[in-house]
């Protein structure tokens, strides 16, 4: 086994690594070493995630052999899923940021793995530098608040689907909150957008009317909710919710159903935060394609 772990340290050595990510994984390879170094176990090189991960992304992403190397180490196939590959802190008075970078492995997909993962890297990034612009514009104005929160949840991973919401929380006075997803499907390795479910642009009207009819008994059922819809009163917004968008932010539940996803006040006030909506499958059975996702 030892000369199996060198022989795959040797292959990752003659590996071009894409420019964007040669800084992390230079600082991390010099780290994993110095651990290696420390602690000569057999396993425990590869499961020091927090220091060697990227090493083994790259690895991955890079190189079809030691992907199928990596698969039949015991424990490596349940290592190598979703990782934080990178991590933004800020902690100054008044300023503070906590940026999460996920990645994605283990794909036989890898132009999928590797424009995903080149996504996740790329808007972190730019969140980052946002967010120091507008730390330097605070300073020059006397100063202020300003907060910064990103990561990422695994919604759902089966023997069919993996889907990943990433989360981007900005704070200053108020606070806005925007969620995305990425659904992939882990049999045929593609990812899944919301009009390919769909045999046409039906769906759009169906779902839609379907969400107003949970949003009225969510409304009746608790004072505290509210949406805006006709059905809510007066006081409401110019923009009330009327449909959602053809590509709508969605992911599909363990339970097989797709889920509807809006970002805080795009159909309600800020204390209703981010919402979901449950599409039941018999609402939407006829107009789609297959029943090889929605069940």
């Amino acid at each position: 086994m030892e000369d199996h772990l060198k022989d795959l340290n040797k292959e990752y050595s003659e590996i071009p690594i894409p420019e964007q990510l040669d800084l992390i994984v230079n600082r991390s390879l010099k780290l994993s070493l110095k651990k290696r170094r420390r602690k000569q176990l057999k396993y425990k090189w590869f499961a020091s995630v927090g220091v060697a991960a990227v090493v083994f992304l790259i690895v991955i992403n890079t190189s079809v052999t030691v992907a199928s190397a990596l698969s039949s180490i015991p424990g490596v196939d349940r290592l190598v899923k979703v990782l934080t590959i990178k991590e933004y802190i800020v902690a100054e008075d008044n300023y503070d940021a906590n940026i999460k970078v996920p990645a994605v492995t283990n794909m036989e997909n890898k132009d999928l793995e590797l424009g995903l993962n080149n996504k996740y890297l790329i808007e972190n990034k730019a969140l980052y530098e946002k967010f120091q612009f507008e730390i330097e514009q605070l300073k020059k104005q006397g100063g202020g608040h300003l907060g910064l929160d990103t990561g990422y949840e695994v919604k759902t991973d089966n023997d069919r689907i993996f889907s990943i919401g990433r989360y981007v929380v900005e704070t200053s006075g108020s606070s806005s909150e925007e969620v995305t997803f990425d659904t992939i499907d882990k049999v045929n390795q593609i990812l899944i957008t919301l009009p390919m479910l769909f045999k046409d642009e039906q769906y759009i009207e169906r779902i839609s009317q379907n969400i107003k009819e949970q949003m009225i008994d969510q409304m009746k059922a608790d004072p505290d909710i509210v949406y805006w819809i006709p059905e809510s009163g007066d006081d409401m917004p110019t923009d009330m919710f009327t449909s959602i968008t053809k590509d709508q932010s969605f992911y599909i539940n363990n339970d097989g159903k797709l889920v509807i996803v809006f970002n805080k006040y795009e159909v309600g006030p800020g204390s209703m935060g981010s919402v979901e909506f449950v599409i039941p499958s018999e609402v939407i059975a006829g107009d789609l394609v297959s029943q090889k996702y929605i069940q």
